[in-house]
């Protein structure tokens, strides 16, 4: 299980370097750009790169978890996170001004249940009193405070008031859902690592 999480920290942590070395280098504005307009730039192959790899990280730490009997739930539900996120970089959004296309809208609902489901998994973790839930809590109510942030402007936009980017800081708020969220995933794992829980244990495996 061990060589499991270790796994998957790497895999996260050299997704997370991909993911820096592209905001480095594309020289975007952070705040009001969002991620998926990095896949436009020259070095725009590390976003599905870096994307994979958090996959990957997310399937090896679902999969620690399966082997000590973490409820089904969870661990479903990490996978799901990983599979958002593979679909998110496989399928790019639409360049601005463009229509929906349908990689557009596998990628717009991608994102947007893997910004569901994360947060989710943490409260069942929490829900089931493993180390560091504190922390856990903190990072589910962040990570869902500003998945609401996302989701306002898109709402205003149903009602005919138009937005743009530069009117919100759209970057910093999904910048904040995908960093707590990464960090939910890392306290998963560290759980884990730390000898997992403590108390009663997470609800087996039916």
């Amino acid at each position: 299980m061990k060589g499991l999480l270790v796994s998957g920290f790497t895999a996260i942590g050299v997704g997370t370097g991909a993911m820096l070395t592209l905001h480095a280098e594309a020289g975007l504005d952070p705040l009001h750009s969002v991620i998926s307009e990095y896949a436009f730039q020259e070095s725009g192959w590390l976003l599905p790169a870096s994307l994979t790899l958090f996959a990957v990280g997310s399937a090896l730490i679902a999969e620690a978890m399966r082997r000590t009997g973490v409820n089904r739930w969870i661990v479903g539900l990490l996978l799901a996170w990983g599979a958002s996120m593979f679909l998110i970089g496989a399928f790019p959004t639409d360049r601005p001004g463009l229509p929906l296309s349908l990689s557009g809208g596998i990628h717009r609902y991608a994102a947007f249940a893997a910004f569901l489901v994360m947060p989710a998994a943490g409260l069942l973790l929490v829900k089931a009193r493993i180390r560091y839930a504190k922390a856990m809590k903190i990072l589910c109510g962040l990570a869902l405070g500003a998945l609401v942030l996302v989701v306002i402007p898109y709402v205003v936009r149903m009602f005919g008031i138009p937005l743009t980017n530069d009117d919100i800081p759209a970057g910093l708020t999904q910048r904040a859902v995908v960093v707590t969220e990464l960090g939910v995933l890392a306290v998963a794992g560290l759980s884990m690592l730390r000898h997992s829980l403590v108390g009663r244990p997470v609800v087996r495996q039916a």
